[in-house]
């Protein structure tokens, strides 16, 4: 296996064009500083997404290098590796337990819940929340999770963070000697960033019968590039070893079957999910069938 130059020039762009921005289009516009910024910090976790699926390189440690310096700030390679890794085993996709990347709730959890929480929850099951307190509400799900971890002495959460958090410093130092304001970067880059990519994930999966019909289709996006064609998420899910850049080829030569394989759970684009969910709620937060209660399989 070769290098993956279209990923390698990408990484390289992508934190050349984040660098650009602080230090040359700051001090000029700084809106459109922030927004080159977040844009960037949107690319850079698409990119984290792709190197841990092996690429661009077949060295695992390389690959975890060169996307090192966390853009968005907040979650640390391995701990996002290791529960997306997870949430690839598509006979549990959307379990409230087994796949770490679920919106859905068991319904006694649910109902535990206090009653503000549970209406966030809600809010965030339409697309307009999804990107306006998605980002705050999987932040603070996960760092809740990780504490508890860290507490539990679990196997490689440690080190972990022990690799992150020193990038994340550099980040904010460099972040600083540009002049930007920690709190301006947090509300103005990495925010929007992560809302850029809820754009993506707000209706990636649902609940169905078969996995393959768990995982959506969206054709056509002028986002697709930020989103590293994973717009066509059943191809990333049947296919997980091809890069980017051979997802929007494998589509087109087998569409319809893509589109039987997915039982039709296809979009034409983003705009039209918008359409139908932008701010009506997708679905109920309770998962429709599994985990309904503690004794559930």
């Amino acid at each position: 296996m070769r290098p993956e130059w279209p990923t390698l020039g990408l990484i390289a762009l992508c934190y050349g064009a984040w660098a650009a921005a602080g230090v040359w289009i700051w001090p000029v516009l700084p809106g459109l500083a922030l927004a080159v910024m977040a844009l960037c910090a949107a690319l850079h976790s698409s990119l984290v997404h792709e190197c841990l699926h092996g690429h661009p390189t077949r060295n695992r440690l390389l690959n975890e290098a060169l996307v090192a310096l966390p853009l968005s700030l907040a979650y640390p390679f391995r701990r996002y590796k290791a529960t997306h890794l997870a949430h690839h085993h598509d006979e549990r996709l959307t379990d409230p337990f087994d796949d770490p990347e679920s919106y859905y709730r068991a319904r006694w959890r649910y109902d535990a819940l206090p009653r503000w929480l549970r209406g966030l929850l809600w809010l965030n099951n339409t697309l307009l929340g999804r990107v306006l307190l998605g980002p705050w509400l999987v932040a603070g799900g996960f760092f809740w999770d990780e504490v508890r971890q860290v507490r539990a002495d679990a196997r490689g959460v440690r080190r972990a963070w022990a690799l992150h958090l020193p990038a994340v410093l550099l980040v904010l130092a460099l972040v600083w000697a540009m002049g930007i304001p920690l709190w301006l970067y947090v509300l103005g880059v990495c925010w929007p960033g992560l809302a850029l990519i809820a754009i993506r994930t707000f209706a990636e999966h649902r609940w169905h019968e078969t996995p393959e019909g768990r995982t959506i289709i969206v054709e056509h996006s002028p986002l697709a590039w930020l989103f590293l064609y994973n717009n066509l998420h059943i191809v990333h899910h049947k296919l997980p070893s091809a890069p980017w850049y051979r997802l929007p080829g494998l589509y087109r030569e087998r569409r319809a079957e893509w589109q039987a394989l997915n039982g039709g759970y296809v979009f034409p684009n983003y705009l039209a999910l918008w359409r139908r969910w932008g701010l009506s709620v997708k679905e109920p937060v309770v998962h429709p069938v599994l985990r309904k209660d503690p004794g559930a399989a």
